[in-house]
């Protein structure tokens, strides 16, 4: 295989986040970019596992806009050759009690205060936007008409696409083996094609951010957490412009998917990896299909859909995205070794989020006084203080367990 070319940007990591950021730099015109990827092709490990729903309610201005920034970023891939395979159908965030309902409101107005458009709207409408679901015992509805879903590889494909064209250059089937530091800060990386000249690395392995921050010397607390959903058979009724669902109550959230119903869930008792535990060539154990909990998602969800109950399931979707203690990204280049750049810890949000990640990392590279929001991602806030690994995974665990608290 043919040498690879020194690139002011090394980007570890082909999956939504690496490849976001890399046609986000690109648009920026920082354009000398190279994405290097272990697997054949973008999207193929992490990604490839997302069941795809992008939702914008969050409980921040600031937040909201960012995840409005990620729906701008599939509208704009959707108008190119190469498509993310981007639906805007809508979605429908479900109270069943009045504490959820109050939260509701207040969500409400943080979305009125960052300018996207959402409703409270009573139980006929909600209805009338999804028939096939049972609304009767149901205290409050937020629509948001501009949230939707895509196809997690679809993303990947796209973004690679239209940052090759912007001049970015890919590299698959190519591990990276070593850091090559320089006076404390990254120079290059060494990779299973030779050296690799940089001025900055930046991390977006994934299931292995862990290893690679490592190699710079930096432990990070990165912790892969099991997530699971399953995809039924077509159901009746089950039309693609039916909009994406959430029921905190009931930690669950689905949407229509190649006619069945997709269905998923946040457990309450977590299963979660130590990276410590697997190499750096190597992602987290096979996640085996837990039915028990599969099944318990279907018995919570058959209230509001009765004919989820024995609905043949046709695939399960299983992966190990990862989970930081705080719940919150990490964004930005370390001062400890500069030119060392972090983009992971994305909280599940990886891909729904890889639009704003990489408006997050560009703004952290590029602007000369970032907001305060940007400096909180740092991941100085984990290096330059001392933390303890047993207790940050597990609240690490909890952000996951708590997804949908209020």
């Amino acid at each position: 295989m043919n040498p690879l070319p020194d690139s002011e940007f090394v980007i570890v990591g082909g999956g939504a986040v690496g490849v976001g950021c890399a046609y986000a730099l690109a648009k920026a015109g920082k354009t000398d970019v190279l994405v290097i990827e272990r697997a054949d092709d973008v999207g193929a490990v992490t990604t490839s596992q997302g069941a795809g729903l992008c939702g914008q309610v969050r409980d921040s201005p600031e937040r909201i806009r960012l995840a409005m920034h990620s729906v701008a970023i599939f509208r704009e891939l959707q108008a190119s050759e190469v498509k993310p395979d981007w639906h805007e159908v809508g979605s429908l965030r479900i109270a069943l009690g009045e504490k959820r309902a109050e939260e509701f409101r207040r969500l409400k107005a943080a979305a009125d205060a960052a300018g996207l458009e959402t409703e409270l709207i009573d139980r006929p409408e909600a209805r009338r936007r999804f028939p096939q679901m049972e609304f009767s015992g149901v205290s409050s509805v937020l629509w948001c008409p501009s949230d939707g879903h895509m196809t997690p590889r679809a993303v990947a494909a796209s973004y690679r696409h239209n940052a090759a064209r912007l001049g970015v250059k890919f590299a698959t089937a190519t591990a990276l083996e070593g850091i090559v530091l320089k006076d404390g800060r990254v120079a290059g990386v060494e990779t299973s094609r030779g050296r690799v000249g940089c001025r900055y690395l930046v991390d977006s392995a994934g299931a292995n951010a862990y290893h690679i921050a490592r190699l710079a010397g930096l432990e990070l607390p990165i912790f892969p957490v099991r997530h699971e959903y399953y995809v039924t058979v077509p159901m009746d009724g089950l039309t693609p412009d039916l909009p994406c669902f959430r029921v905190p109550e009931l930690t669950l959230y689905g949407r229509v998917r190649d006619g069945g119903l997709l269905l998923g869930g946040w457990e309450p008792k977590s299963v979660h990896a130590d990276p410590r535990s697997y190499a750096a060539d190597n992602e987290p154990p096979p996640v085996v299909t837990d039915w028990p909990v599969l099944d318990g998602f279907e018995a919570s969800f058959a209230s509001l859909f009765p004919s989820a109950r024995a609905a043949q399931k046709s695939w399960v979707g299983k992966g190990w995205p990862t989970f930081t203690p705080d719940g919150r990204f990490i964004i930005g280049e370390s001062a400890r070794v500069p030119g060392f750049v972090m983009a992971g810890g994305c909280n599940a949000h990886g891909i729904s989020g890889s639009g704003g990640i990489g408006k997050l990392l560009v703004e952290s590279l590029t602007d000369a006084d970032p907001s305060d929001y940007v400096r909180s991602l740092s991941p100085d806030r984990f290096t330059e203080k001392s933390w303890d690994r047993d207790e940050a995974r597990r609240q690490a665990a909890h952000v996951y367990e708590t997804y949908y608290g209020v």
